[in-house]
């Protein structure tokens, strides 16, 4: 059964104007909210799960081109968000769709956009920013529409280039919980799991749940004291936006954790968190990797995955063989290597119960194919509570 959600708004054809920090210029039309924002300007190549896209906390901070061209022909539901609202700074897109076609749908994509405050523009050349993006980098950006799209090209140009950019911002403060949320077990319980909420997703929280733990998804404020009084049997790292060289009390959380023993896994800025923690420094990639079909390869099993991303730095480390963690964690290996760009996308101690992966394995609207690490969490945490029984 369809049901069909009139959105005759999109005929209002109010004159927009995506503006580049290097002078370019793109005239198109509103879409959303009216008004002026501004962000690091990104693309990212999914062809499905815009809602997922637009709700996941990591986007704080970005102006999202969808090179997808078609977007918006299944509205958004009250079921698939990822999170509380929609984070993106604003939406560019070529062709919104002008019909809403799905049974699921409660609203349209142009209603959410407008209901969360979210600028974007339409009708414009995605391929041509996109092929620009990938050539000279992610840059700073700004979407003018209404009144601010009557404003001096000169005018616009320079509320662009005043802008804050992404380096050397920490975001997670914006994007995280205030007050911890508990999401019970479901089946067997293993334990508590310490959750440092630095924009996580909502299908992380589930799997995690589905493995056995009782999710306590804590402020990024928590301090040491804190997260030991719910007695954890692990913790986890979650996805989010920002550099990871601006999350200084993060990593001397996480170091704590480590020298405690406590088992850890880390995913996305959780991954750089990590590779920070053992010692490690990052760096900002020309223009990222966002999307929902990025080749990896687990050097463990010799096995390519395609998993969904969706971030701006990485960590720098000896992509061959073990090393010694400078910061005094023992022996680590890269675990896993992104197939299109030698990237690092996976770090494992060989000495301490702890590892990461540089992408979302939950891939709500993308491919399931890293899934498994759930289930290799799981393992590591009761092979840690079993040594701890034997030694009690």
């Amino acid at each position: 059964m369809t049901s069909i959600v009139d959105i005759s708004s999109l005929l209002d054809r109010d004159r927009a104007v995506l503006v580049l920090e290097d002078g370019a210029r793109y005239e198109g039309y509103a879409y959303g909210a009216r008004g002026t924002t501004l962000g690091e300007v990104v693309f990212s190549t999914g062809m499905t799960g815009y809602q997922e896209t637009l709700t996941d906390p990591s986007y704080a901070g970005q102006i999202v081109l969808q090179t997808a061209p078609h977007i918006g022909n299944t509205g958004v539901n009250d079921e698939d968000p990822e999170s509380r609202r929609i984070w993106v700074a604003g939406y560019i897109v070529r062709d919104p769709s002008r019909v809403v076609s799905n049974w699921r749908a409660d609203e349209s994509l142009d209603d959410a956009l407008r209901r969360d405050g979210i600028v974007g523009i339409s009708g414009i050349d995605t391929r041509a920013i996109t092929r620009r993006i990938r050539s000279l980098g992610s840059m700073r950006g700004g979407v003018f529409s209404g009144d601010a799209a009557e404003l001096d090209a000169a005018e616009q140009l320079r509320i662009v280039r005043e802008a804050p950019e992404m380096t050397g911002r920490n975001l997670s403060e914006e994007v995280s919980v205030t007050e911890p949320q508990v999401t019970p077990a479901v089946g067997e319980r293993l334990g508590n799991l310490a959750v440092i909420d630095l924009g996580i997703k909502q299908a992380t929280v589930q799997n995690l749940a589905r493995r056995g733990f009782e999710v306590h998804v804590l402020p990024q404020s928590t301090t040491p004291d804190q997260l030991r009084a719910i007695d954890p049997v692990a913790v986890f790292y979650s996805n989010g936006p920002g550099d990871p060289a601006a999350s200084d009390k993060h990593v001397e959380l996480l170091q704590g954790v480590l020298r405690d023993g406590l088992p850890f896994f880390g995913i996305c800025f959780g991954n750089q968190l990590l590779g920070r923690a053992l010692g490690l420094g990052t760096y900002k990639l020309p223009f990222g990797h966002r999307g929902i079909n990025q080749p990896v390869l687990d050097r463990a099993t010799g096995r390519v995955e395609i998993t969904s991303q969706n971030h701006g730095f990485a960590v720098e480390a000896p992509r061959e063989g073990v090393f010694d963690s400078p910061a005094g964690f023992g022996r680590v290996e890269v675990s896993h290597i992104g197939l299109n760009d030698d990237v690092v996308e996976g770090l494992r101690a060989l000495d301490i119960p702890a590892f990461s992966v540089q992408y979302h394995p939950e891939a709500a609207g993308g491919p399931h194919d890293a899934n498994y690490l759930f289930d290799r969490f799981r393992d590591l945490v009761i092979e840690s509570l079993s040594k701890k029984g034997a030694h009690a």
